[in-house]
């Protein structure tokens, strides 16, 4: 598509230069700028992408989008001023790809917690009913036959990449669009999925997390709603939709009424034990690699056993379960019985080894609530030790670091604290704030050398593995699927699972060198 075209309905305040280049692609990082590209200078968190602007155009960039028209101006370039550039380009993206999202229903899956698994859970449901579905998660990228591991830098990528993501779906036969919608990618600020048109609304749960990049509690639940917002914009914009436009709320959130007030459209809510939710499961039977319950929809009710641990995942396969049955005009006890043949997301609950006396298992918990609710459950299903491994990211929320180590404290026989994506903070700075907050909560653990800081997470792990007995469970948690461990100035190649395997793997050689000594 030509530049002018393009942007002729653009809020442009000055344009410098003249030409009307073709453009293919919109490019943010000078790095990717090329003949065929618009680049927007974007000013970020850490970089400005006005300073790249000289870069852009020497890889060939022939025009490009900023907020500052810079000083020197370079022959040949057409420079496009305008207020917002994230928000520009998310309109241009939308346009570039001839606005997918009204081609496809997309569903977007928001809340701090659950996000992934319900977008895996929910792939699952429509592949058993063989509908072609694609989704965008934290973990993975669906948009062809096979998922593939997601590369980006965010859970949500920038705009340019949503809406190609959304059109080589359409290309590849997808029925259904399933997008992890994170608060970074719903806020004003970063205008990622400003102008994707949302069909279903699915809000799992909200606690403390990314106040670093929201300032306050109350700005990052306004910015998740954005996406039950977003479906009156669905609404107004795709009248002849032959989809539903709907939201689905878990009604055991504390927040759940801020989310069911934020649109205008029709709306659906479960629960655990709340028998006021459309579906509810009840009589929960939880133990460390399956649930057992009762599901309740209207008059009808069916046990049923989820292959998922935890209350938490129950609610996962309940938010999964309603979104599908909604969005097909099912039963949603039909799809129910679905869940049986469920398989777990990579980096969730994984058990690392069914053959070692005691059970080691790697999860991506990195939030207060999730590991209150992980470690209860754990807890309550293990008569013998629990050993804990995790640490905080670095240059994120410091306030829950203190709250992640009253919880493990609580919970845990014994504390491992670790490396986990320290990045430019001090490591030892940032196991010490979680130290705080178990020595707050159980003051005698340090004492007892039940609190155990060892900054390297592989040694930290080989630690917990060689003290584990019999009947113990080992979890391993802040990782889960992530390929690598962030510090100020490398990144370190990382599979917890794979890394765990091979601490099992040494231990056990090293059990059998003293038995033959």
């Amino acid at each position: 598509m030509h530049l002018t075209r393009l942007t002729d309905r653009c809020p442009i305040l000055e344009t410098v230069g003249s030409g009307d280049p073709l453009v293919r692609r919109l490019v943010y990082d000078s790095r990717q700028a090329g003949q065929d590209s618009l680049f927007f200078a974007i000013p970020g968190q850490h970089v400005d992408g006005h300073d790249y602007i000289s870069q852009a155009i020497e890889a060939g960039a022939p025009a490009l989008v900023c907020e500052t028209i810079p000083a020197t101006i370079v022959p040949g370039v057409v420079y496009l001023q305008v207020a917002n550039s994230r928000s520009v380009m998310s309109m241009l993206a939308a346009r570039l790809y001839d606005h997918p999202s009204r081609e496809i229903p997309v569903v977007g899956i928001t809340g701090t917690d659950g996000k992934s698994t319900t977008t895996w859970i929910m792939d699952q449901l429509l592949t058993c009913l063989e509908l072609e579905s694609g989704f965008l998660s934290t973990v993975l990228i669906k948009k062809d036959i096979r998922p593939e591991k997601n590369t980006f830098r965010q859970s949500t990528p920038e705009a340019p990449e949503i809406h190609a993501f959304l059109r080589e779906m359409i290309e590849n036969g997808k029925d259904i669009a399933l997008v992890e919608a994170t608060s970074h990618g719903l806020s004003e600020r970063t205008a990622r999925l400003k102008d994707v048109f949302f069909h279903a609304a699915v809000f799992t749960n909200i606690n403390h997390e990314h106040l670093e990049f929201h300032g306050t509690f109350e700005q990052y639940r306004s910015d998740k709603a954005n996406l039950f917002r977003a479906l009156d914009r669905t609404a107004e914009w795709l009248q002849d939709s032959p989809w539903p436009l709907f939201g689905v709320v878990n009604l055991d959130d504390p927040n759940a009424y801020y989310f069911l007030n934020a649109t205008k459209q029709p709306l659906l809510t479960y629960s655990v034990e709340n028998r006021e939710a459309d579906l509810v499961a009840t009589d929960l039977v939880p133990s460390v690699d399956h649930t057992r319950c009762i599901v309740h929809w209207r008059k009808e009710a069916r046990e049923v056993t989820i292959p998922l641990a935890g209350p938490f995942n129950v609610e996962n396969v309940l938010a999964s379960v309603l979104t599908v049955a909604h969005l097909l005009d099912r039963n949603p006890l039909d799809i129910l019985e679905l869940v049986e043949q469920l398989k777990p997301l990579a980096g969730r609950m994984h058990i690392v080894s069914r053959e070692t006396p005691y059970v080691p298992i790697v999860d991506y918990a990195h939030t207060p609530a999730a590991y209150e609710k992980l470690l209860r459950l754990i807890r309550e299903s293990t008569e013998n030790r629990l050993i804990v491994l995790f640490g905080s990211a670095g240059e994120r929320d410091v306030a829950k670091r203190p709250m992640q180590g009253a919880i493990a404290a609580r919970y845990a026989d014994i504390v491992i604290l670790a490396d986990e994506d320290p990045r430019g903070d001090d490591p030892m700075g940032i196991v010490e704030d979680i130290a705080a907050g178990c020595d707050a909560e159980n003051g005698a653990m340090r004492k007892e050398g039940r609190l155990i800081i060892e900054l390297d997470r592989r040694v930290a792990i080989r630690r917990a593995i060689r003290m584990a007995q019999p009947g113990d469970v080992l979890l391993f948690l802040g990782k889960g699927h992530e390929g690598n461990i962030i510090y100020a100035d490398h990144s370190l190649e990382w599979d917890e699972a794979r890394v765990v395997a091979e601490e099992i793997a040494a231990a056990g050689a090293a059990a059998k060198g003293q038995g033959t000594s």
